[in-house]
């Protein structure tokens, strides 16, 4: 005898309708997503130093043009004066592959301020000949006063230094040598008390014509339009302008 299964018939409801069966609930459960942390606060942080780094230099900047401007009305410094006096040209011996060179110059050096001193440090003078190095010579370090002119003695010279062909070219069999003067320091400015920090400086002399000496006796230099300009030269890294 077999048994068939047999499935309940649902029963009717009050109103002779089916009750339907309860299905189970598979409603998706919603996925978790990590939320961050707003990040204005942090941005607003750096807008604020910014901000502020911004304002603290641009005062530091207006201080440092109000005392400068402060400095200049009060003492009204004005740059030195550098003038060659006289230059003598003594030795010149050039061969085919080397020179030797021997110049005695003078120059003044004048400080026209009334209350700044410049003080120098040793100077570092050289000359040349249309880029052709002549020789180097230097001066001892001076304090310049106020209302005071300066005389600078030294001797400019070069020993059987080797030339290449360009540079032969250039010098040979002239009677006369066009000749450029350098100067490099370091000076520091002093207003009673107050000193500054120092600041390299060169000073070039151009338009000196001497000749070329014949024998032992010097050659004197004349210069009908010498032109000595002063400047101001910084050093950043390894550039210096």
């Amino acid at each position: 005898m077999s048994h068939d299964k047999v499935n309940p018939t649902p029963k009717p409801d009050a109103g002779g309708g089916v009750t339907p069966k309860p299905q189970p609930y598979s409603a998706a459960r919603p996925v978790y997503r990590p939320q961050h942390p707003p990040r204005r606060h942090k941005r607003g942080c750096c807008c604020r130093c910014c901000l502020w780094t911004t304002f603290l230099i641009a005062v530091l900047l207006l201080l440092a043009a109000i005392a400068a401007a402060a400095f200049w009305v009060l003492y009204r410094p004005q740059r030195p004066t550098f003038a060659v006096n006289s230059l003598r040209l003594s030795q010149f011996n050039l061969t085919s592959a080397a020179l030797s060179s021997k110049l005695e110059i003078s120059i003044s050096a004048r400080n026209p301020n009334k209350k700044v001193v410049y003080v120098y440090d040793p100077v570092a003078i050289s000359a040349f000949s249309d880029e052709v190095d002549l020789g180097s010579g230097s001066i001892r370090e001076f304090e310049h006063g106020t209302k005071n002119t300066t005389v600078l003695k030294s001797t400019i010279a070069r020993s059987r230094q080797t030339l290449d062909g360009g540079e032969i070219k250039k010098l040979k069999s002239k009677k006369s040598l066009p000749v450029t003067i350098r100067l490099d320091t370091k000076v520091r400015v002093k207003v009673g008390s107050l000193k500054t920090n120092k600041v390299g400086v060169r000073v070039t002399c151009g338009g000196i014509r001497v000749s070329v000496p014949s024998g032992r006796s010097p050659a004197k230099a004349t210069a009908p339009d010498v032109n000595c300009q002063a400047n101001v030269r910084v050093k950043i890294w390894k550039w210096t302008f």
